[in-house]
């Protein structure tokens, strides 16, 4: 009682914490142990070459995915909700400060498995303006309904709170306009304009639905 409290954080990327690190990660929280894991998600397989991951959206352009990804990005915070005492947390920071710090704060002093994942844009997506405008893409990804922020404290449930915290509003800006400010959209836009145009109208469709999914949560979990 005399030695300070240890904190425990395990850091990963998308590639690791969605696709081939996966079962060791579900393994972690699955054990009910106190530590907490941060996922920095870019969205694609950064360090080793720009592979496409479980992580990257449809429509994205990526090593592996050079006509666009087809298939829908794996929801790594509904796999960890789906435990109900895991505390799950989906962040970024150009987007909401304060939001972010109330995450690593509740996570910290939650007492059992805990994972925050934050939107972290990198080089492969080709930031218009380059990688020095990062916190703005990262609020330019929540306004336009690309990504969205949310808390779930499962120590809520014990006083009668619900549980779930939507934190990010409806969006206020174009979907179309965000995604076609990075060049792993855009360069599918001008090289097979039909294409992207079938996997955009896709993609777009699924945040709405991904949004409308996370406002029905809220009345599941009261």
């Amino acid at each position: 009682d005399l030695l300070s409290k240890k904190s425990v954080w395990i850091f990963g990327g998308d590639g690791w914490a969605y696709d081939i690190g996966f079962g060791g990660l579900d393994h972690v929280i699955a054990s009910g142990e106190d530590v907490n894991i941060l996922v920095l998600d870019t969205e694609v397989y950064s360090n080793t070459g720009g592979q496409a991951s479980k992580s990257t959206p449809t429509g994205a352009i990526a090593e592996f995915a050079a006509a666009g990804k087809v298939t829908k990005k794996k929801d790594l915070a509904q796999i960890a909700m789906s435990y109900g005492y895991v505390y799950v947390a989906q962040i970024s920071q150009g987007a909401d400060y304060a939001q972010c710090l109330k995450a690593f704060n509740e996570a910290e002093s939650y007492k059992g498995p805990s994972i925050i994942i934050a939107y972290a844009p990198c080089i492969n997506h080709g930031l218009k303006g380059g990688m020095g405008l990062a916190q703005n893409e990262e609020k330019a990804a929540v306004t336009s309904g690309y990504w969205n922020l949310f808390r779930f404290d499962p120590r809520k449930k014990d006083t009668g709170e619900n549980p779930f915290s939507l934190d990010s509003k409806a969006p206020t800006e174009s979907y179309r306009d965000f995604i076609m400010s990075e060049v792993r959209y855009s360069s599918l836009a001008r090289s097979k304009p039909e294409r992207a145009e079938m996997l955009f109208s896709i993609a777009e469709k699924d945040a709405k639905d991904r949004y409308d999914h996370l406002t029905k949560l809220i009345k599941l979990y009261e």
